[in-house]
């Protein structure tokens, strides 16, 4: 029976409690489940090792392969229909407000999204330089003959 409404206010801070533990115990399984993936699976004698699924979750999480290119030109996608949908709610205030938001706000977030790409394209010819410039020279000039 509660009285004076202290039974609600501490099922409340038991439940805040217990919500607070859990996120600690979270917090460190977390940090020893990264560790042990870290170096168990994701050590460099076990590249190329796996083959499908396993295979590409250990490109995924060693970050082989970029997903971010096909995640940003989604978001650009779906930010430019909406511009361009909700410029139309503009026509019953001007019809030049509805151009200037169609034109300019599909324009504005077509360079902020080439400029985000061409950050990517960077990175990907940044790898693939030192990728081919990692090899010594001996191999190079073995593979030449």
């Amino acid at each position: 029976m509660s009285y004076y409404g202290y039974g609600a206010t501490s099922s409340s801070l038991n439940s805040a409690v217990n919500s607070s533990v859990w996120v600690i115990i979270s917090f460190i399984l977390a940090i020893i489940g990264g560790i042990l993936v870290y170096f168990l699976f994701l050590n460099k004698k076990n590249e190329g090792k796996y083959n499908g699924f396993v295979g590409w979750l250990y490109d995924f999480l060693s970050f082989k392969k970029m997903f971010l290119e096909a995640l940003l030109k989604i978001t650009y996608l779906i930010i430019a229909i909406y511009i361009t949908l909700s410029s139309f709610a503009l026509i019953e205030v001007s019809f030049l407000s509805f151009v200037f938001a169609l034109v300019f706000g599909n324009l504005m977030i077509r360079i902020a999204y080439e400029f985000s790409l061409i950050l990517l394209v960077i990175c990907r010819n940044t790898t693939e330089i030192a990728k081919n410039t990692s090899k010594p020279q001996i191999e190079k000039s073995a593979e030449k003959e």
